[in-house]
């Protein structure tokens, strides 16, 4: 009697089609993230072959005795910076002032108290193309923007254990740099590279 006042429920079957949807649900999900681990690889590993060729191009680049080796792209500006500047005076490395030192340069007429020609354009943009490229910006906003070695912070970072001359200029650059006329600053003299700063 009990069994007539509560049918049983009919039980439900589940289709051979609807267990197979389940179990592919899975492994769809798996072969997502399998494409997706792929991808992820794939831009990982283009990214590093990108960033691998160029540090070799930069490595490649011809030792000239600059602080930094110089790419094909900056070549042309370096020489046109050598041109321009290195023809009055030693070519400075551009890492020994600000970037905002050399714009300034470039833009003043006053160079020094010696009245000069601001570079033609596109020679101009050449030589700022690679100054700011070699050059390190100014740290500290409330810093001036430094026209004398002394009081350049890359130059004194250039030279930590240096007991620098008081008065410091162009010319004495070649006590510790003898072919300084040659844009080599690698190059030091006897005293610094047997240990014995002069």
């Amino acid at each position: 009697m009990s069994a007539s006042r509560h049918p049983s429920r009919p039980k439900l079957r589940v289709s051979s089609l609807a267990k197979t949807q389940q179990r592919r649900r899975p492994s769809a999900l798996i072969w997502g993230l399998l494409v997706l681990l792929w991808s992820i690889g794939l831009g990982w590993g283009l990214a590093s072959v990108g960033r691998s060729q160029q540090a070799q191009d930069i490595w490649q680049a011809p030792h000239i005795g600059t602080v930094d080796p110089i790419p094909e792209r900056y070549q042309t500006g370096q020489a046109l910076y050598l041109e321009a500047c290195a023809s009055c005076h030693i070519g400075v490395p551009p890492a020994v002032f600000p970037t905002e030192t050399w714009r300034d340069l470039l833009l003043d007429e006053n160079h020094y108290g010696q009245r000069i020609e601001v570079l033609p354009s596109p020679q101009i943009h050449i030589v700022w193309d690679y100054l700011q490229t070699f050059s390190r910006p100014k740290t500290a906003a409330t810093e001036s923007v430094p026209f004398r070695f002394r009081s350049s912070r890359p130059f004194k970072a250039l030279h930590p254990d240096v007991d620098l001359p008081r008065s410091i200029d162009l010319n004495s650059c070649s006590t510790c740099h003898p072919r300084i006329d040659n844009f080599d600053v690698r190059t030091l003299s006897q005293e610094w590279t047997h240990g014995e700063p002069p």
